[in-house]
């Protein structure tokens, strides 16, 4: 990628995202620096490219142009790489992924590290982060893929189940409910409960959960909202309430003791993990690579370990 490339992706970052503080959070630049190279484009084509009098960034005519050939000349750009790199047969290039935290903290760590063993030129960036976030970034550019938890709106992307996935209530083992196997859902409603934050797909799959049982999220003695499973896990070890985590985020407490894992007397509560790309978006050769090693991957061994 040359100097005149790296300016375009800056250009389309902020055409998409309509926004000079969130390109500088995604492609790590800060403010003034994404200004500059935004001002040396409307230097060499001497014209305005944005139009920055109301509160967003919208293009200007001008910008407009650029926008709809810069998208296919950063698309040539990734092309090029792609045929060369099949042509001289080295699979090399880096992936960048961005992924919801479940998959990101639990899943993903054993299944990247045995791939670089596989493909140690291959470099792979992990970006966790909520669903939201992950769908922020794909959407503009800055993921080839991204592997969330929870129901994806399918505007211009493409959605692919790769594994299923049970929630499970966690309770610490000194609890009443720690002997028991399973619970009704409407016994929730007395206890203290631990959520995730809103934009995560797990807090998703639960809300969507207790309200096909009638429990909507006011019923519920919320005590704590927090931003990670891991925080959430240990506030349940010490006593300040239950959750409902993955059983992938689970466990190390289950093989512990840590923590006691029940289920629902009413049904199963599971999901899909999903595998989303953009529909524009151009794969590499190494991308084809992961994507291949990702759904071939023996899962369900890890849960046995």
């Amino acid at each position: 990628m040359g100097m005149e490339d790296h300016k375009l992706k800056v250009f389309c970052t902020v055409a998409e995202t309509k926004s000079f503080s969130k390109t500088s959070e995604i492609i790590h630049l800060t403010q003034p620096a994404v200004s500059l190279q935004i001002q040396a484009l409307e230097e060499m084509y001497e014209t305005k490219l944005f139009d920055r009098s109301s509160s967003k960034v919208t293009l200007t005519p001008a910008g407009e142009i650029l926008y709809k050939y810069a998208k296919d000349i950063l698309a040539l750009y990734s092309s090029a790489e792609k045929v060369i790199g099949e042509m001289t047969g080295l699979v090399k290039g880096s992936i960048a992924i961005g992924a919801g935290s479940t998959i990101g903290n639990y899943l993903l760590p054993s299944v990247i590290s045995d791939f670089r063993k596989a493909h140690p030129k291959i470099k792979v960036h992990l970006f966790v982060a909520n669903m939201q976030r992950v769908m922020e970034l794909l959407n503009a550019g800055n993921i080839n893929i991204g592997l969330v938890e929870g129901d994806v709106k399918k505007h211009k992307l493409i959605v692919e189940k790769f594994l299923s996935d049970e929630l499970l209530l966690i309770v610490p083992p000194h609890h009443a409910w720690a002997k028991r196997k399973e619970v009704s859902v409407a016994e929730l409603i007395d206890e203290p409960f631990i959520l995730r934050e809103a934009g995560s797909g797990t807090r998703q799959t639960i809300e969507k959960f207790l309200s096909r049982h009638g429990i909507a999220l006011q019923n519920m003695k919320v005590s704590m909202v927090l931003g990670s499973t891991q925080a959430i896990k240990e506030a349940v070890e010490n006593g300040l309430g239950l959750s409902i985590i993955s059983r992938w985020s689970a466990r190390k407490e289950i093989k512990f003791g840590t923590l006691q894992t029940l289920n629902f007397k009413e049904e199963k509560m599971v999901r899909d993990f999903s595998l989303i790309t953009h529909k524009n978006s151009v794969s590499s050769h190494a991308i084809e690579e992961f994507l291949l090693y990702l759904r071939s991957y023996p899962f369900e061994r890890l849960l046995s370990q």
